[in-house]
């Protein structure tokens, strides 16, 4: 038989469900207007995945059918902090030339991964890159240019849930608790 773990204390409801979907329908009426349907909508992998999927549902609720890509970087690895450099997995799929492109983030922290897709989107012919972050977290050292658009203003706490992860568990709440 496995030992087992000692209890862990529940993660703490930060911003519930509802209210998710709420700052995602709120970022997606501000967005539109500055967008149109031949933008390509760029997730950052692997945590942005919940949060592009529920805006681009939002955008197309009001109108703005946008096209999708993604671009799957790494900064944490499974640690809780930055290891300072980006890891670049996969590239874009779809051709950027000439296209204005909105670059989706689940948090803006250090602001490295941002910086980086930012760079990768204007070196493959984007016209334009916009970038969009759910979550902006407090950070204590100056950091890439701040997004465009953000839905929340973060505690400086680990944050789980909503695509959030702790060394890849606990991504899959539909609410963004802390761990901490």
């Amino acid at each position: 038989m496995a030992p087992s773990s000692p209890p862990t204390a529940a993660p703490e409801i930060l911003l519930s469900e509802a209210e998710i979907a709420r700052v995602v329908a709120d970022l997606a009426a501000r967005i539109a207007p500055v967008i149109d349907d031949e933008t390509v909508a760029a997730v950052l992998l692997t945590g942005g995945l919940w949060f592009a999927a529920d805006l681009t549902r939002a955008l197309s609720r009001i109108g703005r059918n946008v096209r999708f890509d993604a671009l799957w970087l790494a900064s944490y690895g499974d640690e809780k902090t930055s290891r300072g450099r980006i890891d670049v997995h996969a590239p874009f799929q779809r051709s950027l030339q000439g296209r204005k492109v909105l670059i989706l983030d689940d948090v803006f922290d250090t602001g490295l991964s941002l910086a980086e897709s930012v760079r990768i989107a204007k070196e493959a012919g984007a016209a334009e890159v916009l970038t969009c972050v759910f979550a902006r977290k407090p950070f204590p050292l100056p950091r890439a240019p701040e997004p465009d658009f953000v839905g929340w203003a973060a505690p400086d706490r680990f944050l789980v849930g909503y695509g959030l992860d702790n060394a890849g568990a606990l991504r899959g709440l539909p609410d963004i608790c802390a761990l901490d």
